[in-house]
């Protein structure tokens, strides 16, 4: 079967979102251009580190060609939920970013999770065979919009302990740092 590569060159919004309640969230990136959304499932930990990735190409596209990107606190942040019903197209396994310099855009590309071994190669490929793709081009805006809304959505789960950093329950939870002990007020 050949694979399917969803393309936005100008998405009219490019977010990371979750469905369900903190400590059992499903984390989301949804790309909407007019009537046409894909929306990919990731882990936690692939948000934050696309987040983390994106602003460090956009530093470095801003140090390298001097282009004017925003800086975090500047940027309009799209707070919207995603567009429902979420329907995921399929489960991220490999990310790539780069730089397209015809249309000096960002692009975002998530490769679905494969049985066969992804290369290099395969990332921001036109390859008839492989896995499925979703490839995003984006703004130095959109792209800082992204980054500033996704560590956001990261951070609305779950308190950290503060002492183990563990997330905090409902009901708290057993932390491993107070070995069982708990202090009883003082009278």
């Amino acid at each position: 079967m050949s694979r399917v590569i969803h393309v936005f060159r100008t998405p009219d919004r490019f977010v990371a979102g979750t469905v369900g309640e903190p400590g059992d969230r499903t984390f989301y990136l949804q790309a909407v251009d007019e009537a046409k959304v894909v929306s990919v499932q990731m882990e936690k930990e692939q948000v934050a580190v696309l987040a983390e990735r994106l602003s460090a190409l956009l530093d470095e596209v801003v140090r390298r060609l001097g282009a004017d990107a925003a800086e975090p606190g500047e940027v309009p942040v799209d707070t919207e939920p995603l567009r429902t019903p979420v329907e995921q197209e399929f489960r991220v396994g490999t990310m790539g970013l780069g730089w397209d310099i015809e249309s000096r855009a960002i692009v975002v590309e998530l490769l679905a999770v494969s049985e066969q071994e992804i290369d290099e190669s395969m990332v921001l490929d036109d390859a008839e065979e492989g896995p499925d793709a979703v490839r995003v081009f984006l703004s130095l805006e959109q792209a800082r919009a992204f980054a500033v809304r996704a560590v956001r959505v990261i951070s609305a789960g779950r308190q950290p302990c503060p002492l183990c950093k563990e997330p905090l329950g409902p009901s708290g939870h057993i932390c491993p740092r107070q070995n069982g002990y708990r202090r009883q007020a003082e009278a």
